[in-house]
């Protein structure tokens, strides 16, 4: 079989050094088109793969219609809004992800930027601290509970929201469950947010979330930026002129959010809860090992187009 890694952002060397030897050595041969600039590159080296491996890449309905051999494309991360899903359903190809393999990266950096903005930005004055200060985490996944646990260790106070968790596992890690949305936000100094981008939370957190969160309060997104209605955070930074936001996906407003409002928001210049060397290696071998199991044994454990 065919595994092509399309990746216009390469993985680190040791990740393809990684990948190419789980592949080579399950017998089937590795393709490699990195740092590509156009539509046709990625259409031209789709033809013939059996398997896909790609990171932000975006596989399109068109994509996949031109990937014949396709069997399998894997995300060689979380998030996978960058794949028709149902373009693959229609084709037959199965579609995974790799859940877990970049969590504690984001989750550092969750609680990096935290410091962050407590700190105004490192620069000149007053700043406060996390310990004492309750952390809510809106979804209580992988990345969710990493960053309860670092919370933790800085002995913040750490509640969490997720109608798709069991309460009693959030109380086994020592973390403490409420039952809506709104007093999460009530009652977090921090939100870290933790939700997918899909029909139901795109724009879900607007101004009236954002306003509930207590004085000083400050909304970090590693998440997705589509899960923000831009326009009502725009709203509710004007008029609550003591809250901050902190996200590593810069906003479409961004320059605007910059403008008005100075060191009370902070986005990195590119998604970065990923970029660790760490993570790039994990979710590569990760995406390798699923596809030489889906080969070897039709396994589907991480689909996400069932």
């Amino acid at each position: 079989m065919k595994v092509l890694v399309a990746t216009d952002k390469p993985f680190a060397k040791a990740a393809v050094d990684g990948i190419r030897s789980i592949v080579d050595g399950a017998g089937h041969t590795l393709a490699l088109l990195e740092k590509y600039t156009t539509d046709d590159e990625l259409y031209n080296a789709v033809k013939d793969a059996d398997a896909l491996i790609v990171r932000s890449d975006k596989i399109t309905s068109e994509v996949v219609c031109r990937a014949s051999n396709l069997k399998i494309v894997v995300r060689a991360g979380a998030g996978y809004d960058n794949l028709d899903l149902t373009a693959c359903s229609e084709k037959g190809v199965v579609a995974m992800n790799t859940p877990g393999q970049n969590s504690n990266a984001v989750a550092e950096l969750a609680i990096g930027m935290m410091i962050y903005l407590s700190r105004n930005c490192f620069n000149p004055g007053t700043g406060s601290e996390l310990k004492g200060k309750t952390i809510g985490i809106h979804a209580y996944g992988n990345v969710g509970k990493l960053v309860a646990k670092l919370a933790k260790g800085f002995d913040m106070n750490v509640i969490a929201f997720d109608p798709f968790v069991d309460s009693a596992k959030i109380i086994a890690d020592g973390v403490t469950p409420v039952s809506t949305l709104e007093e999460l936000y009530e009652k977090s100094n921090f939100l870290s947010l933790h939700i997918p981008a899909n029909a139901q939370t795109k724009g879900s957190v607007g101004y009236d979330l954002i306003t509930r969160m207590p004085k000083g309060g400050c909304l970090v997104n590693t998440a997705r930026k589509e899960v923000i209605n831009e326009a009502e955070l725009l709203k509710a930074l004007e008029e609550r002129t003591d809250l901050k936001y902190v996200t590593d996906i810069p906003a479409d407003n961004q320059a605007i959010l910059n403008e008005k409002f100075g060191s009370r928001v902070f986005a990195s210049p590119k998604k970065m809860g990923a970029e660790t060397a760490e993570a790039n290696i994990n979710a590569g071998l990760a995406a390798a090992n699923q596809i030489v199991q889906f080969f070897a044994t039709g396994d589907k454990t991480f689909q996400v187009n069932k």
